[in-house]
């Protein structure tokens, strides 16, 4: 056998950094990575981004040349080859201002999704998100501080949204998912409403997906929850049963509370047919303040593999690109994003936490399938996977500050890989 073993340059003048690897017959025990391959759990569909009122505000500031190289990186085969893109269904904390309607999404929201797909050579599907109904058909009769949808509008609502995914298909984007509501437990200073599972469930299964039947829309997948892990079980335990398990496609979920990890897996064992998706994660200035780059790029790391190892199937990123504050932002709740573009001086920087992404994304590639891996410490993070083209991919994540040495089993056979310190390296492996 042998491998491919890429890693981030620590110039980052390149790439990736290459070097061939050939597995030999050995008995080593210490610093293992086992890969058992006859194992198989979840497919992985891909990794996305969030096209936000702000992320598409700022690209509209670039000049010709930064827009296409940035689409180029995410979007395009030679980069990081996002297979998808989430967008806020009217105003959210990452807008300039409140609105409702189609006005600031044709201005510039769709110029941005044209030029991502015309970079990715193809239609991207694209996922909806609420973070609030009109304030109008609401209890406290504002976008913000949370709120509730009023029961008797419930069927509005339900129409509202109907009529969001038509508008897109109708321009021609292709519309494959939405969420409900962006986190609904959560009371925000921004656009926010709150449910609890049983109002979701009634909404859900009285309404929205009643009015989706009638619109034909039932092709759209519907996924609940949209918040923090700690609660995912939850709510798919008290909102799933045999009245709605044919409406729901899974459970989309946010990092900010914590790994939860395990909520993952009781998620995965009592309802295997449901998809789980990481909907959104970002660093937030107001919780991390000045954010080391290596910090970032290796807590992101961190989360991804995690929930990878435990039942995920596709992996959403927040703003796709944000300006050198990390905005804009109404409510200044202002974060990091992997591109940030500097209006003062004119540009655009990719952030360390890119090349983690465009690591990952190149070597999980969407059609992939997760296999066994065993590791011999918490200090080197690791997840392995089949792909469709036939290799082996297996992710290594150096959490230590010194090099260290890996040796990496599979079939009996194995090879070493230097990890420098803090490094992040991945191995395609033919059998």
């Amino acid at each position: 056998m042998k491998a491919v073993c890429r890693s981030i340059s620590e110039e980052r003048k390149v790439r990736f950094a290459e070097q061939e690897l050939v597995f030999s017959k050995g008995e080593t025990e210490n610093k293992v990575v086992n890969i058992y391959p006859e194992f198989r759990y979840q497919p992985f569909e891909g990794f996305g981004g969030a096209i936000t009122e702000a992320a598409a505000y700022v690209y509209s500031l670039m000049d010709a040349e930064d827009r296409k190289r940035m689409m180029n990186e995410y979007f395009s085969e030679s980069g990081m080859d996002y297979s998808y893109v989430r967008i806020p269904i009217d105003s959210c904390d990452f807008s300039r201002f409140q609105y409702e309607g189609f006005e600031i999404v044709e201005q510039y929201i769709l110029p941005m999704l044209q030029d991502a797909e015309a970079a990715a050579g193809h239609k991207l599907p694209v996922m909806l998100s609420p973070w609030t109904p009109p304030a109008k058909w609401k209890d406290n009769q504002l976008r913000t501080q949370g709120g509730k949808l009023k029961p008797e509008h419930y069927a509005d609502w339900a129409e509202y949204l109907c009529s969001y995914i038509e508008w897109y298909r109708n321009k021609g984007f292709l519309v494959t998912r939405i969420t409900l509501q962006n986190e609904p437990h959560a009371v925000q200073t921004w656009d926010s409403c709150i449910y609890t599972a049983q109002e979701q469930k009634i909404f859900l299964r009285d309404h929205m997906y009643p009015a989706m039947q009638k619109h034909g829309l039932t092709d759209i997948e519907i996924y609940l929850w949209d918040h923090n892990k700690e609660r995912v079980y939850e709510w798919l335990s008290e909102i799933v049963d045999d009245t709605t398990r044919d409406m729901v496609a899974g459970m989309a979920f946010h990092w900010y509370s914590g790994d939860h990890f395990d909520a993952l897996d009781l998620c995965r064992q009592a309802y295997p047919d449901k998809k789980l998706m990481v909907s959104e994660s970002c660093f937030e200035y107001s919780v991390y303040g000045e954010i080391d780059p290596v910090f970032a790029a290796q807590k992101f790391a961190h989360e991804i593999l995690g929930d990878m190892n435990h039942g995920t199937n596709a992996y959403t990123d927040w703003n796709l690109l944000l300006d050198e504050q990390g905005g804009p932002n109404y409510v200044n709740n202002f974060c990091l994003a992997p591109y940030l573009y500097n209006t003062k001086t004119n540009t655009l920087e990719r952030h360390l936490m890119a090349d983690y992404i465009d690591l990952l994304s190149s070597t999980i590639i969407p059609g992939s399938v997760r296999t066994a891996a065993t590791r011999y410490s918490d200090q080197v993070e690791t997840t392995a996977w089949h792909r469709p083209d036939g290799k082996l991919a297996l992710i290594l994540m150096n959490r230590q500050d010194q090099e260290t040495e890996v040796c990496v089993r599979l079939n009996g056979e194995e090879c070493k890989v230097s990890l420098k310190a803090m490094g992040f390296a991945s191995l395609l492996i033919e059998e």
